[in-house]
């Protein structure tokens, strides 16, 4: 694991990449703002964590890292001890982890609730969803308390790798870091801080549509597989989604497709989520 740091200080700011060794805009991005070393106002964590997978050029060496956490310092992995030691060096920050996939193009965020800290920075990024993982999200670095994690666009492009870059200066920004930082009240201080998402505007121009993951969609064993829908769009009640080895699935209810694709995981197609409302930059 890689931990560089920018500024003085302790840094209460992290960023995240490399937690699978086959996506490689996180390590990208990390590598081009070292290179700038842009003056921070806030110091700030740079880490890049499965060094191992990486250099093998393979998701993970023995175990899933964004399936290990809070991880063990005696466990019988390298992603299990992994995760631990990633977990303390993440203690009291708040943290941009930085992913690719191969259901879409677009970036688009994560959470594991609607919090204050999204609330606050999600409007900052260049994203126009965000995906919301509560009871779905076990093992994963997301439940973290102040993580935010991006889908930074289609696995192994160079246009992912910008998107990466890009999404870390706007979290940097977002969070004071650097000097174009959202303007005053619009930190999680000043963030809403009220229950349950309903599907209504929270102010602002620079919407967000929020998903909340309602299921796993079931992929059977085959030996191909196809997705014929876009993620992030409704499928209505009969409407074809996927198929195996030729045999078609249709949709028993409405429902909008998160993180589906043909072979981005080996027994699911991706998920099944609702769409529940829209965050907005309150600053606006």
């Amino acid at each position: 694991m890689q931990v560089h740091q920018l500024g003085e200080g302790v840094p209460e700011v992290a960023v995240v990449a490399g937690i699978h060794g086959d996506e490689p805009c996180g390590p990208r991005a990390v590598d081009r703002l070292l290179a700038a070393d842009p003056d921070v106002e806030r110091p700030v964590k740079l880490i890049v964590a499965n060094e191992a997978a990486i250099e093998a050029g393979v998701r993970y060496t023995e175990e899933d890292l964004n399936r290990a956490f809070p991880g063990d310092p005696n466990g019988d992995t390298h992603e299990s001890q992994l995760a631990h030691h990633l977990m303390a060096e993440l203690e009291g920050t708040t943290v941009l982890a930085l992913h690719s996939t191969q259901s879409t193009a677009e970036p688009f965020a994560v959470a594991e609730t609607v919090d204050e800290i999204a609330r606050a920075i999600v409007p900052h990024l260049s994203v126009s969803k965000l995906l919301q993982t509560e009871g779905l999200a076990e093992g994963r670095l997301v439940q973290h308390p102040h993580t935010i994690e991006v889908e930074c666009g289609l696995q192994g492009t160079d246009t992912a790798a910008e998107n990466g870059y890009r999404l870390v200066r706007e979290f940097l920004a977002a969070t004071g870091a650097l000097p174009t930082a959202p303007p005053t009240g619009t930190g999680p201080e000043h963030a809403a801080d009220g229950g349950e998402l309903k599907s209504e505007q929270y102010g602002g121009s620079n919407s967000v549509d929020v998903f909340e993951l309602v299921d796993a969609v079931a992929k059977p064993a085959a030996d191909e597989y196809e997705v014929f829908v876009e993620n992030f769009a409704e499928v209505t009640v009969g409407e074809r989604f996927a198929a195996a080895d030729g045999e078609v699935f249709t949709a028993d209810e409405s429902f909008y497709p998160a993180l589906m694709s043909p072979y981005g995981y080996d027994d699911v197609f991706g998920y099944a989520a609702d769409r529940v409302g829209v965050l907005a930059d309150r600053s606006a």
